[in-house]
């Protein structure tokens, strides 16, 4: 047990972190700063880029944020009610999140293979959240659960991202491009093994959700 929460620990305080993050953007003048320095001037004064930008960053630290709860047997048991309420949350803020970031990989930095690998999460993304609640839907709790865990591993991309992006760019490569190249496909893949691994194991030794 005590491993257990050990565990929660670190993916609980990344998940909050990187979900208050967007807020930043909305603070602090980040035109010149962050991931916007390597976006021309143009883009930026793009009235529809711009909004589908601050809808991607604030529904998809609303998911971070509102996601990682529902994972707490503990919590879903004794908040029923409000596991409901945050699930619903959760999944609207994934749709527009992804909608949002499907029109933004068209324009990704670094070209083709960041426009595949950002559209792809993207798609993935929407998907496995429509699943999610169509199987809810059926009250196929089992499945609910399953998609659901696909889905988060594809939502903490975000924090996966900003974990390898700067280790690549100041530690390996030095640049921003290629580093930002490899974290289009690296920032999830990898998530979304690790979740089809643990639906593996659970389905291996019948934990139910």
């Amino acid at each position: 047990m005590r491993t257990r929460l050990l565990g929660w620990i670190p993916f609980v305080f990344l998940a909050i972190a990187v979900g208050l993050y967007p807020l930043i953007y909305y603070i602090v003048d980040m035109h010149d700063k962050g991931f916007l320095t390597n976006k021309p001037a143009a883009l930026q004064a793009d009235p529809v880029w711009h909004l589908a930008f601050y809808a991607h960053i604030t529904f998809g630290g609303i998911a971070l944020l509102t996601g990682w709860s529902q994972f707490s047997p503990r919590l879903r048991a004794r908040y029923l009610n409000t596991h409901r309420w945050l699930g619903r949350v959760y999944l609207v803020a994934v749709g527009f999140a992804s909608l949002a970031g499907l029109y933004l990989s068209y324009f990704a930095t670094g070209g083709i293979t960041c426009s595949t690998g950002f559209g792809t999460l993207a798609l993935l993304w929407l998907g496995s959240a429509i699943q999610a609640y169509s199987s809810i839907r059926r009250l196929d709790i089992d499945r609910h659960r399953d998609w659901m865990i696909v889905n988060y591993s594809l939502t903490f991309a975000a924090v996966t991202l900003r974990i390898w992006l700067p280790i690549l760019q100041y530690h390996v490569f030095h640049e921003f491009i290629t580093p930002y190249r490899i974290v289009s496909w690296w920032s999830w893949v990898p998530n979304l093994a690790v979740a089809l691994l643990i639906i593996r194991k659970r389905r291996r030794l019948g934990i139910k959700a």
